[in-house]
């Protein structure tokens, strides 16, 4: 298929102004208050007109519209996958799933050090089937519940369960939208992910056992929240593992997009609340009363929306020519490990969707052990920094004024500790992939 190299072009200067302008206006979204789906839209929109226009004075419509094809047909297997991930996860929160999970730690009567401990791990653990910031927000209320006496205690949790959360997502293709992306591309298959998961532990164990030092060595008060599930919560768990299953096998055994078996999956959700309804209308138990289309509707399409801007202004981009570009200067001139190094820790700054977005529309020649490092690298290099990642900047929200931007940016010398870890481990124990 023919490109243009629009790099140079009038065309192409203002898409990057756009990007950029929009981008902007996406950091400062809590000076704004204007969500961050808004500019990037209308920046997606814009490059995308600038393409249009340039494709056809050369004569080329077609070619633009199958690249514009390309991207809507990546864009909606993503959307599909991420709306039934997170009508499952609404759900599990309706049903009080995460309420009991809650009150069952609070209730351990554990000290603070090996609650820091286990949040940590639990956050590392949950998000390799959630998503980081799910994980985050569930794990920053125990931390939160817990700790309501111990500031310093809450402060350490958060941060814990922010670089736990991204990591444990690095090694999952559930874990975080990255992740996703990789495998859907198929650039690494579902059970290789797995390979990355002492390095992801390690970027969350060696900064945890460094903060682990501070932690009060007191224990907290005893708690009687029982905080039980909704009859029908352990259903929809393990209806939510058989979904995840099904998009497996769909993708691996019958060469099958993993949305549609998601979408399958959702169709288990549909009939088990039907049937859970209809008992609860017979027994007159409106507990039982399961609206699964309500628990669709609160879906945070800001989020969908961004992605959508993101993906289809950085595509606009690569189609313009600047992907290719970059490629070059990084991948060519540094070369893949410290290309894909840096470019993690870019992710500390940059959101790590449009990077590897990015990355995946370059397509560099690399090994299989470099896709595996720069999936690792863009999934963990945001925890440097609060706002580096969705999990850290939601639960700076939920817990304002004890988990903060400076506070994270203390410790962030021993987190990047754990990212360059996380590397070394990878490097060493995956050295066959390379």
């Amino acid at each position: 298929m023919e490109q243009l190299d629009l790099t140079g072009s009038i065309f192409g200067i203002l898409s990057v102004v756009i990007f950029l302008g929009a981008y902007a206006l996406v950091v400062m979204e809590e000076t704004t208050h204007m969500r961050k789906s808004k500019p990037v839209m209308l920046a997606a929109g814009l490059i995308w007109t600038l393409i249009g226009l340039a494709y056809a004075s050369h004569g080329l419509s077609e070619v633009a519209h199958e690249k514009a094809v390309h991207v809507v047909e990546e864009y909606g297997e993503l959307l599909l996958f991420l709306l039934v991930a997170i009508t499952y996860v609404n759900t599990m929160e309706e049903r009080r799933v995460f309420d009991a999970l809650r009150a069952k730690l609070v209730g351990l009567g554990l000290s603070y050090r090996k609650l820091f401990f286990l949040t940590g791990f639990l956050s590392f653990l949950l998000s390799g089937v959630l998503d980081n910031l799910t994980t985050a927000l569930v794990m920053g209320a125990v931390v939160m519940a817990v700790g309501r006496s111990a500031p310093k205690f809450v402060t350490l949790s958060c941060i814990s369960t922010v670089v736990a959360a991204n990591a444990g997502g690095a090694f999952t293709p559930f874990g975080d939208i990255t992740t996703l992306m990789v495998w859907q591309k198929g650039k690494i298959e579902f059970f290789e992910f797995f390979v990355l998961f002492i390095p992801s532990l390690l970027n969350w164990l060696v900064p945890a056992v460094i903060m682990s030092f501070a932690i009060p060595h007191e224990s907290p008060a005893a708690t009687d929240d029982k905080g039980a599930m909704k009859p029908g919560g352990a259903g929809v768990v393990w209806l939510f593992a058989a979904t995840i299953v099904t998009a497996v096998s769909f993708k691996n055994f019958l060469a099958l997009p993993p949305a549609m078996g998601m979408m399958l999956g959702l169709g288990y959700l549909q009939i088990f609340s039907y049937f859970l309804t209809m008992t609860g209308h017979k027994r007159r138990d409106e507990e039982l009363v399961l609206d699964s289309f309500k628990q669709f509707e609160r879906v945070e399409w800001d989020t969908l929306l961004f992605f959508f801007g993101i993906i289809f202004a950085v595509g606009g981009l690569g189609v313009l020519g600047y992907l290719d570009m970059v490629s070059v200067a990084l991948y060519q001139g540094l070369g893949p490990t410290a290309a894909n190094t840096i470019l993690g820790l870019l992710s500390a700054v940059v959101d790590n969707i449009p990077l590897m977005f990015a990355v995946l529309t370059m397509d560099p020649v690399m090994s299989h052990g470099e896709w595996l490092l720069i999936t690792l690298t863009c999934g963990v290099g945001g925890s440097i920094l609060s706002i580096g990642s969705a999990a850290g900047v939601a639960l700076m929200g939920q817990a304002r004024g004890q988990y903060t931007f400076s506070g994270h940016l203390k410790w962030a010398w021993a987190i990047a500790l754990g990212y360059f870890a996380a590397i070394g481990a990878h490097l060493l124990i995956n050295a066959q992939h390379f």
